[in-house]
């Protein structure tokens, strides 16, 4: 049985895409208290199709932990990192070695937004604020944040796996990952 081994330029790589979504997370996000917009999706999609969903994972949980201790805009709460290793499995389950379809892309995106952003994120803040999840209004941001962005994403990733020629590029640099 052949071990996935990771190398120098890989780890580089991963430094790099971290170093992004760290930046797009903390400075280039519409943020508030129970609400935030971001697209630090790209750097985690694009781990996820060069990495497979365990180093993803590893990858978006280590990203938020850095984002917090370096950027701290909130205490620091766990379950946070949990969605953000969840996140990037998700992406590197449904990417990794795979063609990007529309339906692959869709079910990726549809998972992240039910499991992430409509269970585990509510809990969270829930159990962090006190707030009450089953009032209505608490909800509607969120319904609607998730209902503009959910197509946006959908193409974005869609067309940054299909149409840019990162693997070609990427193959120059780092033959393993062919």
């Amino acid at each position: 049985m052949k071990k996935s081994k990771i190398e120098t330029r890989m780890i580089t790589l991963m430094g790099l895409l971290i170093a992004m979504m760290v930046i797009l997370s903390r400075f280039i996000a519409i943020e508030t208290q129970f609400l935030k917009v971001s697209v630090t999706f790209i750097p985690e999609s694009l781990m996820g199709i060069l990495f497979g969903p365990f180093w993803t994972g590893i990858g978006s949980a280590i990203a938020d932990v850095i984002g917090m201790l370096l950027f701290s805009k909130a205490p620091y709460f766990p379950g946070f990192t949990l969605n953000a290793f969840i996140t990037g499995a998700i992406y590197g389950f449904f990417y990794y070695k795979k063609e990007l379809t529309w339906k692959r892309i869709f079910m990726a995106t549809f998972l992240v937004t039910v499991i992430v952003h409509f269970f585990l994120t509510p809990l969270w803040l829930g159990l962090m604020y006190g707030v009450d999840i089953t009032n209505i209004i608490w909800w509607i941001p969120r319904i609607v944040k998730n209902t503009i962005f959910f197509p946006i994403q959908v193409v974005a990733t869609y067309y940054l796996g299909n149409k840019i020629p990162y693997k070609k590029m990427l193959g120059k640099i780092m033959p393993s990952l062919k």
